[in-house]
């Protein structure tokens, strides 16, 4: 096979990877599950520095991100299969109990003991250290531990996102631009109940203040960011993984938390951010999950952006050698 053709086709695969959901699967039976993550790539890009905390979104490896945030659905599955006891919030008097609702009222340690699951059933490391039930950090002796982030254990493959994380996936794009708001635009997005409509997100949802109409389905939460995440603006708000002084050295203390909710004005749904205690569990507060890529398929990413530069490279030398007849 001429090997142009050859370099062009494996490019086009890497194109078309890197372009579509990564879908993993969780449970057996009746407690079977999938969840979607949309690949964050442009490693090592440059830092928002518009934004609040300021630097942020600067991340250094490629990874993936819930496209949705969890679901009522999945916490009930992994309730059953792992009986992990974790609780949510009765939302009857806010939209209803649907099975796709966003799961809310779960702790951060909820949130962190629902990810242990993802990777402990799946053959893998648990990202979070608890002891007897009580979160603690990773500590020296600890196979995966990571002197910079003693909560994440780095032989994890599932885990919360940081403040990094989150921030790039909301507000970022792959060619680096930053924008102010999670819907891959500076205008402020529209305010809707529901929907999938571009620059659309589910906040401010009030009747005469009270009461809130709820959170939208997790797959019809506004429009998608410039990566093609849903609902990190409004509908619920996020627990991020990162305590609230950035250092992640002391257990308990107050976790971020982004993305504003339902029932918040727009203000909380651009670059902004709140904490809370870890053990808090409102009815606004929930989270989504970030996955490293498997070796191979990091593997096949790097393959691919170096074939497009080849291609790119031969193209340039072929212009060159044309115009220079």
């Amino acid at each position: 096979m001429n090997l142009l053709l050859l370099l062009s086709l494996l490019a086009l695969g890497y194109q078309t990877a890197s372009a579509q959901l990564v879908t993993e699967s969780f449970g057996t039976g009746d407690n079977a599950f999938t969840m979607d993550f949309v690949t964050i790539g442009n490693p090592n890009n440059a830092a928002d520095t518009t934004g609040n905390p300021n630097p942020a979104g600067s991340v250094a490896y490629t990874y993936n991100i819930g496209k949705y945030e969890i679901s009522r659905d999945v916490i009930n599955k992994a309730n059953a299969a792992g009986s992990l006891g974790i609780t949510m919030y009765d939302m009857s008097s806010y939209g209803g109990n649907g099975v796709n609702k966003p799961a809310t009222g779960v702790s951060w340690y909820e949130s962190a003991t629902y990810v242990n699951w993802l990777n402990t059933s799946t053959g893998g490391a648990a990202a979070y250290k608890f002891v007897g039930g009580t979160f603690t950090l990773w500590s020296a002796g600890d196979a995966g531990y990571n002197a910079s982030n003693k909560f994440r254990n780095s032989n994890a493959k599932f885990w919360l996102p940081s403040t990094d994380e989150w921030y790039k996936a909301a507000y970022g794009s792959p060619n680096g631009t930053w924008y102010d708001y999670p819907t891959g635009s500076n205008a402020q997005p529209t305010n809707v109940s529901g929907g999938t409509d571009p620059n659309t997100a589910v906040f401010d949802q009030r009747a005469n203040n009270y009461p809130y109409y709820g959170p939208a389905d997790i797959t019809n939460a506004g429009g998608v960011s410039a990566y093609g995440t849903m609902g990190q603006g409004g509908n619920i708000r996020d627990w991020i993984e990162t305590a609230v002084d950035g250092i992640n050295d002391t257990a308990n203390e107050d976790r971020y938390l982004r993305g504003g909710g339902w029932d918040q004005l727009v203000s909380l749904i651009n670059t902004s951010y709140n904490y809370a205690s870890p053990w808090d569990e409102s009815f606004s507060f929930g989270f989504r999950v970030v996955m490293i890529p498997e070796p191979s398929s990091l593997s096949l990413l790097v393959l691919g952006g170096a074939v497009v530069a080849l291609c790119r490279r031969k193209r340039a030398l072929s212009r060159l050698v044309w115009e220079g007849a």
